[in-house]
């Protein structure tokens, strides 16, 4: 399944589609955002990795005015790469958390309690 029906064939199979149509994400830095998703779990929805960054869908209009340090968010006049729905590994983007058939969004406000939380734990352990 991919998170829309229309895209550009890219290489490998994978899809450059345009955010801010169907669903909006959120752009993480890979280290910040793997801590990120180990503190979401269960309560994380689908997860694109390119190998540089983690992606997360949110319901469309849901990162009006985010803003917050290290990550970037998408919606319309972005456009992200999305892996065909099985691709489980790179190279290439693939698949962190594959997108179930009803539900791969991540409520907002648990992914920005967990990048806070991600934020935190960097800080604390920066000598």
């Amino acid at each position: 399944m991919h998170p829309t029906q229309s895209g550009l064939q890219a290489a490998g199979g994978c899809e450059l589609q345009e955010a801010g149509v169907d669903w909006d994400a959120i752009r993480v830095p890979r280290i910040l955002g793997l801590t990120a998703l180990d503190i979401l779990g269960p309560r994380s929805g689908a997860v694109i990795d390119d190998g540089h960054a983690l992606y997360w869908f949110l319901p469309l209009g849901s990162v009006d005015g985010w803003e917050l340090e290290s990550t970037r968010p998408l919606t319309a006049g972005s456009s992200l790469t999305v892996p065909p729905a099985r691709r489980t590994q790179g190279p290439g983007p693939y698949w962190r958390i594959c997108p179930g058939d009803t539900n791969w969004h991540t409520e907002p406000a648990a992914l920005r309690a967990a990048v806070e939380d991600a934020l935190d734990a960097r800080v604390r352990n920066t000598p």
